[in-house]
């Protein structure tokens, strides 16, 4: 029940961001602090060559979340900036994990061959949205922000600008903490 719910939300998405495909929409420009901060839930995925990859394997790090779709404009629009801010970020220990959902390694190869720039952060495969229900995510992109002892610090929901100065400075505050 619990997937086929997640399947229909998100295939009202789909037809939600189609609608709104002819133009741009505007990018937020931070993240929204989590009012009481949560443990992350872990998880293991597997990346594009199957390689078992999970959320244990980045303890310590700051890491930023994303579940998005190739199919969803927002997140079509926000993938630059996030490996911009990626690149910008890696050194000081700052992980970017890119959850797709429901594709294949093969459709999200074709979508990234597309851009600019070809993401170099993990991207992982969520096939049954198993992850994606347990982060309770209900629209693409939403992303959240885990500090260094596993603790999710803050979430969007919606296309963000990770150029933006504001998300830059949430991050750096994060890398900071001790």
């Amino acid at each position: 029940m619990k997937h086929t719910l997640l399947i229909l939300c998100n295939f009202l998405l789909i037809l939600t961001c189609l609608g709104t495909a002819q133009a741009e929409q505007p990018l937020g420009h931070d993240l929204a602090p989590l009012p009481k901060p949560i443990p992350a839930p872990a998880f293991t995925l597997q990346d594009g060559d199957g390689n078992p990859v999970s959320l244990a394997d980045y303890k310590g790090k700051v890491i930023l979340l994303n579940f998005w779709g190739t199919w969803c404009p927002p997140c079509r629009q926000e993938m630059p900036s996030m490996e911009r801010l990626y690149q910008r970020q890696q050194s000081k220990g700052f992980v970017v994990l890119a959850v797709n959902q429901t594709e294949t390694p093969e459709d999200v190869f074709i979508y990234t061959g597309q851009l600019s720039v070809t993401p170099t952060f993990k991207i992982l495969y969520d096939k049954n949205s198993d992850v994606s229900a347990e982060y309770r995510v209900v629209g693409l992109p939403t992303t959240f922000l885990i500090d260094k002892k596993g603790i999710i610090r803050y979430r969007a929901v919606g296309g963000r600008d990770f150029d933006s100065p504001k998300v830059e400075q949430q991050i750096s505050s994060l890398i900071s903490e001790k």
